[in-house]
């Protein structure tokens, strides 16, 4: 009489069947959330959605990122042209940043918008970038501003003829609260600014000229008080 069949317990389960047994998610170290796909370690995900979230990145407030973006650059280079966004790393300075891949010849969808700046955020932005630039010159690491100096030099663009001057004020904090949310200055103490390299991209020098040349002129014409829109 044969013996009835029966399996071997001595082999696993899935030897037997043919099939392997599925790994959970916490046990699979390329797999960080279910359904994951991606192939880029979590650490270089952060850099890329830091450098599409923020206007910059940099290397002295986020020294562990900057060597991630380093020792990854031509990978993230990749996934942002995927978008048609092209990245700079700027190692003088030391700051990354992205720009939106623009082409005559190819359709490109936009992904990053221009918001341009108004006029109190044009005349800090001036302000900025000619204090930025003037410490350079006289060899200092970094620039610093004051907010009540930065009213009062704003201020004498202003129309004269206005007497609210707390509206003006009121302008001129609302940019100071953008150009530092944006990343081109930051906020050390109570009312003192450190100017970052940022201000150098955003305004070069040939753009500060222009800038400032027509300031002087409307400041002597009868339009005295309106500033240009600058796109970022």
């Amino acid at each position: 009489m044969s013996e009835p069949n029966t399996v071997d317990e001595t082999r696993p389960d899935n030897e037997d069947t043919g099939f392997i047994d599925p790994v959970s998610m916490e046990e699979d170290p390329a797999e960080l959330f279910a359904g994951d796909t991606g192939t880029l370690d979590a650490e270089v995900r952060r850099v890329l959605v830091r450098l599409l979230q923020r206007r910059f990145l940099s290397a002295d407030k986020y020294p562990a990122q900057w060597r991630t973006l380093l020792e990854n650059q031509q990978l993230i280079e990749s996934r942002l042209h995927d978008l048609f966004v092209r990245l700079v790393v700027d190692h003088d300075r030391g700051i990354a940043y992205k720009q939106q891949v623009r082409s005559a010849e190819l359709d490109v969808p936009i992904l990053l918008r221009d918001d341009p700046y108004n006029r109190a955020e044009t005349l800090v932005l001036v302000h900025l970038r000619t204090v930025f630039q003037q410490e350079r010159v006289a060899g200092e690491v970094s620039a610093r501003v004051d907010i009540e100096e930065l009213e009062q030099t704003v201020l004498t663009y202003f129309d004269p003829d206005d007497t609210n001057l707390a509206r003006g004020q009121q302008e001129i904090r609302s940019a100071v609260t953008r150009l530092a949310k944006e990343g081109l200055m930051e906020e050390e103490t109570a009312g003192r600014y450190r100017i970052t390299p940022l201000v150098e991209v955003v305004m070069s020098t040939e753009k500060l000229s222009e800038l400032s040349r027509w300031l002087r002129e409307r400041t002597d014409g009868p339009d005295h008080g309106t500033a240009a829109e600058v796109a970022p």
